[in-house]
C-alpha cells in the first residue's frame, strides 16, 4: 500500500473516532437531557390520557365498537358460520358410530388476470388480496371447526390456468371449436407473451399457501378408526384445462404432474371414490372427433374407464386386508431377492367379478345431462324454485330459472352429453351418489333410470368472486360398517352416506354493515362534537399546555433611573410662582 493511501486511511480513522468521541460526549450531556425531558413529557401525556374521564369517552368507545366489529368481520364470523355446521347438529347414525368425514369444496378459481381483463392497476391486486383472505379464513375455519379427515376438490382450482403457456410442448388456441368472446379476443396475445409456466408455477404455490399449507390448521391426527387424512386435488375443471376438444394435451400434463393423476380411485370410510376427467372424456363425444384426431385428449380418461371396475375391486381388497390382516395375494413380500431369482410374477390381482364393492362415489367437475328446466331444489341461491299452482303438489316442471342451463360455449359446457352421462354410470358401476361443480351453485336432484335414478350435488363455489353472494361447501358423513367380507354388518344402516350444505359468510353483507357503521359513526361524532361546549364533556383533542421554562426565571437588579430634570423644573417653577405673585402685590 502507498504511503498516502496510509496516511489518508489513518485521518479517516482519527476523523471518525472524534465524531465517535463528540457523539458520546452529546449522549452524557446534552443528548441524556433531552432523553430525559422526552420522556417525562411523554409521560405526563400519557397520565394525562389516561384519566378515568377521558378513558370512558364516547370517541374511545366508539373506537372500541369498531375494533369489535372488524374482528367480527373479517375473523370470527368465519369461525361462526362453520361452527353452526358441526358434525354433530346434523348426523344421525347410532350413538356408537364412528362416521368418515368428507368435505368437498368445489371452484375456489383463484383470481388472476384472466378474470378481469383490463381492470386497473389498483383494483385488481385488491380483489386478488380480498378473495385470497376470504379462501384463506374460510379454509382455516373448516380446519379448525370441522377438521375432516378426507377433503377432495372439484376442480377450477384456478381462473386462467389454461391460458398460462407451457414451457414444453405445442401451445396454440386450437382453431376449431366455439370462438372466444370479443374482450377476451383482445387480451390472449398479451397473456401468451407475458404469462407461461413460471407464472403457472406461482399461482400454483398461491394456491399452496390458501389450501395446503393451511391442511393441518386443526390438528393431523385422523377421526377415531380412520386410517388417516386425506387431501386430493387432482380433479381438474374447464378453467384448469379447457373443454372437450380445445384441451391442449401439455396443459393437462402440466397439472396432473403438479396435482396427482386426474382419473383415479380411493377408499375412504368403506367407500369407493372415483373421480373422472370428465372434460376430457367429452373430447369423445365432440362434433370435431370425426375431422381431427382428438384421441390424445379422450384416450387416457376412456383407458381408465375401461379397467375401473377391476381398480375399485382391487382398492376394496386392499382396504379390507389393511384392517382385517388378510393376505388377499395383493401384497409384495418385504424380502432382498437376487434379480435372477425373484418371483417377478406376483403382481397384484383382480379378485374377480364377484368380490367385494363398496358404494361408490362419482365426483365430476360437469354435472351429469339432465332435461332442460330440470329443478335444482330450494336451496339453489340465483332464483328459489318457482311457486306451484294451488293444489300442485311437486314442484314446477321446467323450471329454467332455478335450473342448470343446457347450453355451451367457448371451453365450457354446463352440463355432460346424455350419452358421456349414461357411459360413466354403467362403465363405474354401483354408483350411489355423484357430486360436480363448475356451475357455482347449489343444484340436487335425482337422475333418470337411464343414469341409475342417482342423485346428484352440485357443490357451491368456495369462492366469493364467482357470482353467487353467498358461498359454500358440501359436508358428507359415511358410515358403513362391513365385515372381514366386505359386506355390511348384522344392524347396519341402509343409507350409508349423509349430507349437509354449509354456507360461508356473505361478504357483500359484511361490506354494507361497514358502510352502515361508518354513516353512524359519523353522524354520532357530529352530535358529539356540537355537545362537547355545551355539556362541557371530554373534547375530542386535549388543549395544549403551556410550556414551563427549563431556565430559572428572576428578576433583574433595578436600574438607576437619570433624575427628571423636567418634573423638578415644574415643581421648581410652581413653587416660585406664588412669591413672585405676593411680591407684585
Amino acid at each position: 500500500m502507498a504511503r498516502h493511501e496510509v496516511s489518508m486511511l489513518d485521518d479517516f480513522y482519527v476523523a471518525l473516532w472524534r465524531r465517535a468521541q463528540m457523539l458520546a460526549t452529546w449522549a452524557r450531556g446534552r443528548g441524556r437531557q433531552l432523553a430525559t425531558a422526552l420522556a417525562l413529557g411523554t409521560l405526563h401525556q400519557v397520565r394525562r390520557n389516561l384519566a378515568p374521564r377521558r378513558l370512558l369517552s364516547f370517541p374511545h368507545a366508539l373506537v372500541l365498537v369498531w375494533m369489535v366489529a372488524l374482528l367480527w368481520g373479517e375473523r370470527w364470523v368465519f369461525d361462526s358460520k362453520v361452527e353452526d355446521c358441526a358434525w354433530r347438529n346434523w348426523e344421525k347414525w347410532p350413538k356408537d358410530a364412528r362416521p368418515h368425514h368428507l368435505i368437498f369444496v368445489a371452484d375456489p378459481q383463484i383470481i388472476d388476470p384472466h378474470s378481469y381483463p383490463g381492470r386497473p392497476w389498483p383494483l385488481n391486486p385488491l380483489t386478488v388480496l380480498v378473495t385470497d383472505n376470504y379462501m384463506r379464513r374460510s379454509y382455516t375455519a373448516l380446519q379448525r371447526q370441522l377438521h375432516p379427515d378426507s377433503l377432495f376438490f372439484l376442480g377450477d382450482l384456478f381462473d386462467g390456468g389454461r391460458e398460462w403457456k407451457t414451457r414444453q410442448g405445442e401451445f396454440v388456441d386450437p382453431k376449431w371449436g366455439s370462438g372466444r368472446s370479443g374482450e377476451e379476443k383482445k387480451w390472449v396475445r398479451t397473456w401468451h407473451r407475458k404469462y407461461g409456466e413460471d407464472y403457472w408455477l406461482r399461482e400454483y404455490r398461491r394456491f399452496s399457501d390458501i389450501f395446503f399449507s393451511n391442511w393441518n390448521a386443526g390438528g393431523d391426527a385422523p377421526g377415531p378408526w380412520q386410517r388417516g387424512r386425506k387431501l386430493v386435488a387432482s380433479l381438474p375443471g374447464n378453467h384448469d384445462l379447457g373443454f372437450g376438444a380445445q384441451i391442449q394435451v401439455p396443459v393437462r400434463d402440466r397439472f396432473s404432474a403438479f396435482f396427482g393423476d386426474v382419473n383415479r380411485v380411493d377408499v375412504v370410510g368403506n367407500h369407493t371414490i372415483v373421480s373422472v376427467d370428465t372434460v376430457s372424456l367429452s373430447a369423445d363425444t365432440s362434433s370435431f372427433k370425426n375431422s381431427h384426431d382428438l384421441r390424445p385428449i379422450y384416450g387416457p380418461v376412456n383407458e381408465f374407464l375401461d379397467g375401473v371396475q377391476a381398480t375399485k375391486r382391487k382398492a376394496v381388497q386392499e382396504e379390507l386386508s389393511v384392517w382385517h390382516d388378510i393376505d388377499r395375494d395383493l401384497r409384495f413380500g418385504h424380502k432382498v431377492e437376487d434379480v435372477e431369482n425373484a418371483d417377478l410374477g406376483r403382481w397384484p390381482k383382480d379378485p374377480g367379478p364377484g368380490a367385494p364393492d363398496f358404494p361408490t362415489i362419482l365426483l365430476t367437475h360437469v354435472p351429469l345431462y339432465r332435461d332442460p328446466g330440470t329443478p335444482c331444489g330450494p336451496h339453489r341461491e340465483h332464483w328459489p324454485p318457482a311457486k306451484p299452482a294451488k293444489g300442485q303438489a311437486g314442484p314446477v316442471i321446467p323450471d329454467h330459472r332455478n335450473a342448470i342451463s343446457v347450453s355451451a360455449g367457448y371451453q365450457y359446457q354446463n352440463v355432460l352429453s346424455e350419452q358421456d352421462s349414461v357411459k360413466l354410470i354403467k362403465s363405474i358401476g354401483n354408483v350411489v351418489h355423484v357430486f360436480s361443480g363448475d356451475d357455482h351453485d347449489h343444484c340436487e336432484l335425482v337422475h333418470s333410470s337411464s343414469k341409475g335414478n342417482v342423485r346428484e350435488i352440485t357443490v357451491k363455489s368456495f369462492s366469493m368472486a364467482m357470482g353467487v353472494p353467498t358461498p359454500g361447501f358440501v359436508m358428507v358423513s359415511l358410515y358403513n360398517p362391513v365385515g372381514a367380507d366386505g359386506k355390511p354388518v348384522p344392524g347396519a344402516p341402509e343409507a350409508t352416506l349423509q349430507t349437509h350444505l354449509c354456507l360461508l359468510p356473505n361478504q357483500f353483507h359484511t361490506y354494507m354493515k361497514y358502510v352502515t357503521y361508518i354513516i353512524l359513526s359519523l353522524v354520532l361524532l357530529t352530535v358529539w362534537a356540537l355537545l362537547v361546549p355545551v355539556l362541557g364533556l371530554p373534547p375530542f383533542a386535549l388543549e395544549p399546555e403551556r410550556r414551563a421554562t427549563v431556565l430559572p426565571v428572576f428578576k433583574d437588579k433595578a436600574k438607576a433611573e437619570p433624575p427628571d430634570y423636567s418634573a423638578h423644573h415644574r415643581h421648581h417653577h410652581h413653587h416660585r410662582l406664588p412669591s413672585r405673585l405676593s411680591a407684585a402685590a
